[in-house]
């Protein structure tokens, strides 16, 4: 494994395992293969719903929690419940605190959660913070009113869509991205690009692979999600190989081509709609 120095000192793992669209049998039993596997970092959330079989799948891998990375995210219908919120979760998960907490999506009381989130960092239930799908001018907002920065941004990343101006903004903060759809949401198209195809040949090593390694060298934390072991194992098995300048330029070329996902207002409207009752997970 290799690692990312957040902007407070803490060291995360930077790959670690996704649990979008999972289950709760599928999220416990791929976070159990994954912590087999070697990861020490697993991403879930209030509304995967699967917050308690991750939880499950932690307790039972008898892995050292202190070796363990552990992230999650809080949905707008509990930006304002104050400490619940956060209690809600570590009760959910089994933990006394969590490595990262992140705002999961950019409506409601995005504010008061932030402040909300930094009193749990100052009492130890957090050890980093995070914003997720935020736009640029609303990360901007959150960081004017921050008196704990951002350690992390979770946002669509990927080699047809590589961040550079958000980039730009957030190193003067230190601020990591963290790529979801790492590998274009399953596009076959991006796994099957000739300069994918080419490196993959010569490290031995399958497109998806590549990619993943080119992530790793841009200094983006990746989550890739995947049920199949064999595939958790593998999307773990890019710490043996290194790309060249060369070749991550090349690799750069395909960049500004194409996005997957565009948050309408309608859809953002629709999450402060959205109040799942988190504690009736199974």
């Amino acid at each position: 494994m290799e690692y990312l120095e957040l902007n407070n000192g803490v060291k995360m793992p930077v790959e670690g395992l996704g649990t979008f669209l999972m289950s709760p049998a599928e999220a416990e039993a791929a976070s159990l293969a994954a912590l087999e596997a070697g990861y020490e970092h697993i991403d879930t959330a209030n509304a995967y719903m699967n917050e308690k079989a991750v939880g499950r799948a932690i307790a039972k891998s008898g892995v050292d929690r202190a070796e363990l990375f552990v992230s999650t995210k809080l949905w707008p219908s509990v930006y304002e419940s104050g400490d619940a919120a956060i209690e809600g979760t570590l009760n959910r998960l089994g933990l006394d605190y969590v490595d990262m907490l992140i705002l999961h999506q950019p409506v409601g009381n995005y504010l008061a959660a932030w402040k909300t989130m930094e009193k749990a960092y100052r009492e130890g239930k957090v050890r980093a913070l995070g914003l997720s799908n935020f736009p640029q001018e609303k990360i901007a907002e959150v960081i004017e009113h921050a008196e704990v920065k951002p350690q992390l941004v979770t946002v669509e990343c990927h080699p047809y869509h590589a961040q550079k101006d958000l980039r730009a903004y957030l190193a003067p903060y230190g601020t990591v991205i963290e790529a979801w759809y790492p590998l274009g949401h399953g596009d076959k198209a991006m796994q099957e690009e000739p300069v994918f195809v080419k490196l993959g040949e010569k490290y031995g090593k399958a497109p998806a692979q590549v990619i993943l390694r080119w992530h790793v060298q841009m200094g983006t934390s990746i989550i890739p999600g995947s049920k199949n072991p064999a595939h958790i194992a593998d999307n773990v098995a890019i710490f043996d190989f290194e790309l060249t300048e060369d070749e991550m330029a090349e690799i750069a070329k395909l960049d500004d081509t194409k996005t997957y996902y565009t948050a309408t207002e309608e859809a953002l409207a629709g999450y402060l709609n959205m109040k799942p009752d988190f504690d009736a997970q199974e």
